[in-house]
């Protein structure tokens, strides 16, 4: 078959360099346009360049004959999605022989949307998954392909569910959809709209702590937005991130949102029902840093209260 991978970043280049190993007929690859004020260079292009690949750079596909004409000139039998922010009209998506396939990281139709890894962590959801579907007109409405299924851990956080999981998996399935369209037996399971869920973006604005609520939210919140974009609360007007943080269920709690101890491991938080030990934060405007550091050089101590005016 000949394929075009259409993608961006570390997980496209893994599906690019996945198909080629195994040595499928890769004829074009598109990736996300080049930073406007220059920086890094997408890893796709990258790798796409390295083995001579075309490589296609357009900034949309809405309402650009001229975009949809150069694909169909690459003549192929099947495109492959991975890791995609662009809305793709139909008029790309049909032209393959075999169609478009895309992946998703939630169990559509739940959490539809772009931030379908945050949002079951930050609701306190056991269970998500992957998705590869056939893309549609709609927003991850089209047809499944195929699903896997995670258990979200309580130790989870943003990061470690998506790197130690959702991306080796969802490489392995691409691959496997692949041979799936290959051999004629890929399924389209239309999806029950009745169990569909959308959510957005998960924004800053979405990521504020609330030291009122029960330790479990909190640590849901603080896991489901790390790293991006990060729970915050505020020590003296100025916002702090919380990242690389621990929950201790049970323990004597203090007041919420009251700093309990400080030492070179970190801060100690009291919250209803238990405490939220943090290793790392950012604070506004600044880098990642030591926790302990941080207190330091802010002069938090015990007995101060975050997140209060």
């Amino acid at each position: 078959m000949r394929i075009v991978v259409h993608g961006q970043q570390a997980f496209g280049k893994s599906v690019l360099e996945a198909l080629l190993e195994r040595g499928e007929n890769v004829v074009g690859v598109y990736c996300a346009p080049d930073p406007a004020q220059g920086g890094r260079v997408d890893p796709l292009k990258e790798a796409a360049l390295a083995r001579n690949l075309p490589v296609f750079q357009p900034r949309s596909f809405r309402n650009k004959p001229e975009v949809w004409e150069e694909f169909a000139r690459l003549k192929a039998d099947l495109c492959v999605m991975a890791y995609v922010t662009l809305i793709v009209p139909e008029e790309v998506l049909n032209q393959p022989t075999r169609g478009t396939i895309q992946y998703h990281p939630s169990l559509l139709p739940r959490h539809r949307g772009p931030s379908s890894i945050n949002w079951p962590i930050i609701m306190g959801e056991t269970r998500t998954g992957l998705s590869i579907f056939w893309p549609d007109r709609g927003l991850d409405t089209g047809p499944i392909l195929l699903q896997k299924e995670v258990e979200i851990r309580d130790g989870d956080t943003l990061g470690s569910l998506y790197f130690d999981r959702l991306y080796p998996m969802g490489v392995a399935a691409l691959i496997e959809s692949v041979d799936l369209v290959r051999g004629g037996t890929a399924p389209k399971i239309v999806q029950d709209e009745s169990k569909a869920t959308y959510e957005g973006w998960c924004k800053k604005e979405h990521a504020q702590i609330d030291w009122q609520q029960p330790i479990q939210t909190i640590w849901n919140l603080i896991r489901g937005a790390d790293p991006q974009p990060g729970a915050w609360t505020t020590h003296e007007g100025a916002t702090v991130q919380l990242l690389d943080a621990k929950k201790i269920a049970g323990a004597a709690s203090g007041r919420p949102g009251e700093v309990i101890a400080v030492d070179d491991s970190g801060l100690t938080i009291g919250a209803a029902g238990g405490q939220i030990q943090v290793t790392r934060v950012r604070p506004e405007g600044g880098q990642k840093i030591a926790a302990g550091a941080f207190a330091k050089s802010s002069g938090l101590r015990p007995g101060v209260r975050l997140g209060v005016a």
